[in-house]
């Protein structure tokens, strides 16, 4: 067996292969895993993945309860909103600067915790020194310093995995060259902290929509996202009591008293 491991190690990870993340990661041994399925042993009968399927039904099954493999740790946010694990920096909310939160750490994932409450999740990093920024937990922060958004390492970083589309750049354009940069990035910001009740995809066709027709108050924005979103009341039928319905009013004699006409 550690022959076996020796061998598949230098055979798949040297030289080491480089990755962005541990998905990726896990798709090149996944990948390097089906190839040696395919691989006699000298001396064997039949290949690496048939003897595995051989064997497979002698093992016992699996525990219904899985296993929990984390690590359970202490961390202090720092004046970045920040959390150092294992010489990586994970972000949480602006406002548990300077608390201590628990962390729970495990293979792929990074979960930071207020009490029983989680308040941060990330992908775990790969290598020394990386941060994992979410753009959300600065929200409050960028809103009454606006002119750190265009460098923000977090904003950088939403853009990379996608979560700041060519929506909110175009809507960003146009309300700062509307607004001007100051009062054009709050009106962005109030936009991204409605992602957290909204869904993006109505945010994004409402941006869009701003930007076409000139109309960029955000207010209006929310409004028109929400009504792509929120269902509409179904039509039900009076019955009976449409004998109580009476024709709308004349208006005719107010008519008269704005222009002029005698009574």
């Amino acid at each position: 067996m550690e022959g076996e491991i020796g061998r598949f190690r230098r055979r798949h990870l040297v030289p080491i292969p480089t990755v962005a993340s541990l998905g990726a990661l896990n798709e090149v041994l996944a990948a390097a895993d089906r190839l040696d399925d395919d691989r006699v042993i000298t001396g064997r009968p039949v290949a690496v993945g048939a003897a595995f399927a051989l064997a497979a039904s002698a093992l016992m099954a699996l525990p219904a309860e899985a296993f929990d493999c984390a690590r359970l740790l202490n961390a202090r946010v720092d004046n970045r909103a920040r959390v150092s694990v294992r010489q990586c920096f994970y972000s949480v909310p602006a406002r548990y600067a300077g608390r201590r939160l628990s962390v729970r750490l495990a293979a792929r994932t990074v979960e930071i915790h207020d009490g029983p409450r989680l308040v941060a999740c990330h992908e775990r990093a790969v290598g020394r020194y990386v941060e994992v920024l979410c753009l959300d937990h600065y929200l409050e922060v960028l809103k009454t310093k606006p002119g750190a958004l265009p460098g923000a390492t977090a904003l950088a970083q939403a853009k990379a995995r996608g979560v700041s589309t060519t929506s909110h750049q175009g809507y960003w354009d146009a309300a700062r060259r509307v607004r001007g940069d100051g009062a054009g990035t709050r009106a962005l910001i109030a936009i991204l902290l409605a992602h957290r009740t909204m869904p993006a995809a109505a945010l994004s066709a409402a941006m869009d929509c701003a930007v076409v027709s000139g109309c960029l108050d955000t207010e209006s924005v929310i409004i028109d996202a929400r009504r792509d979103t929120s269902p509409l009341a179904p039509v039900v039928p009076i019955g009976a009591l449409d004998r109580y319905d009476r024709p709308p009013p004349s208006l005719t004699d107010y008519d008269d008293l704005l222009t002029g006409s005698p009574s």
